[in-house]
């Protein structure tokens, strides 16, 4: 394996990874999503915003690095479906937005609003985020309507751009492949368990622990049914190969399947991080467990890690076009150049150090759990 080609890889797997760290920080999400269900009155709606409130920038901060890493590194693929897809990416960009604009805003006087419209942003940030996301990534594997023609990056001209969208609907098809809309409840539902999870993590309060506990029953259920839905789907479904020595792709039936069996490792993180995901749940639905999160918190991460490897590895085309099959984009056509990938390979050793500042940041805002007392006497609330 020549540099380019280990850097490609090296960084479709740091982008596989920030996606999988994202997926578990939508628990904040989840949890907002939950505000009315577990929150009966104004004093625990309080409760959860403020534990949620402590970790939202997180989340916020990792899908920005997402997207700007995936700009850097495969800069094809971010023109392609931020610029095509631009409707969903419009809609996930607002629900963020206004998620931003209610944590800073609904607990300050005279805002013009009322604490109303902001709890209703966070539901909407915490329902159609999470599922938008998941939808979004579902096309990872079920394809878009695009082109590329590299021949346009010569015309000066300015009207054709080198990846065209051929619908009008600009992404809002994908809702039509029941396999995204699988993956996107998925996720919408992992969120919210997450969410319940985090609950029993960060508040000391029995009532909010025991509504948690039950609704975790009520979400599983349903999280199960989509993600193996999915799962099954994907495992029997078509996938577009590229062949690493012309170039050319040709759709290739159960290549997901065969990925997998191709990457036993893979496979293996996969099964556990399913493992390690219902022992999780398991935890804290049986015995109300506290550290629950970090079991179905690992087991996410290396879950949507595996499922993501599998998307991009293996001379896979990661972002199939359904209108083109040699449009469609792999870490091999759409990466930057090696001088860039280099240059941003060393930066990239930074990223253990940011790691342990997050984790230090994550402790000592995590080292009391919020009680009902503390935002009663607290006089920075979200």
């Amino acid at each position: 394996m020549d540099t380019y080609v280990f850097l490609q890889h090296y960084w479709w797997f740091l982008i596989s990874l920030l996606g999988a760290l994202l997926v578990f920080l939508l628990f904040v999400q989840g949890g907002q999503g939950l505000l009315y269900t577990i929150g009966k009155t104004e004093e625990e709606r309080n409760m959860i915003v403020n534990s949620l409130g402590r970790k939202w920038e997180f989340t916020f901060t990792t899908l920005v690095t997402f997207g700007g890493a995936f700009f850097a590194s495969f800069p094809l693929f971010y023109s392609t479906s931020f610029g095509g897809a631009f409707y969903v990416w419009m809609l996930i960009l607002l629900v963020f937005v206004i998620q931003a604009v209610a944590y800073e805003f609904r607990r300050k006087p005279n805002n013009f609003l009322g604490e109303k419209s902001y709890n209703a942003f966070l539901v909407i940030n915490g329902i159609a985020g999470t599922f938008l996301l998941g939808a979004a990534v579902g096309t990872l594997f079920t394809g878009a309507n695009f082109t590329v023609d590299r021949m346009n990056l010569g015309n000066i001209s300015g009207v054709n751009t080198i990846s065209q969208w051929t619908t009008p609907w600009r992404g809002l098809e994908a809702l039509t492949d029941y396999r995204n809309w699988a993956l996107g409840l998925a996720v919408l539902f992992l969120s919210r368990i997450l969410g319940l999870q985090y609950f029993l993590n960060n508040i000391d309060d029995e009532t909010i622990a025991m509504r948690s506990r039950k609704h975790l029953v009520y979400n599983t259920g349903p999280f199960l049914i989509c993600f193996l839905t999915f799962l099954i789907s994907l495992l029997g479904a078509n996938g577009w190969a590229v062949d690493p020595t012309t170039g050319v792709i040709s759709i290739e039936a159960l290549k997901y399947l065969h990925n997998l069996l191709d990457m036993p490792v893979i496979m293996v993180l996969l099964l556990l991080g399913i493992i390690a995901v219902l022992w999780g749940i398991g935890t804290a639905i049986f015995k109300g467990s506290r550290s629950s999160i970090w079991f179905s918190g690992i087991g996410t991460v290396v879950t949507v890690l595996s499922l993501l490897l599998l998307a991009g590895y293996n001379n896979t085309a990661y972002y199939p076009s359904l209108a083109d099959t040699q449009s469609s984009l792999t870490i091999y056509n759409s990466s930057s150049s090696l001088f860039t990938l280099k240059a941003m390979s060393i930066v990239s050793l930074l990223i253990p150090f940011v790691v342990a500042y997050i984790w230090y940041a994550w402790r000592a805002m995590n080292r009391k759990p919020i009680s009902r007392q503390e935002i009663n006497n607290e006089e920075h609330l979200y």
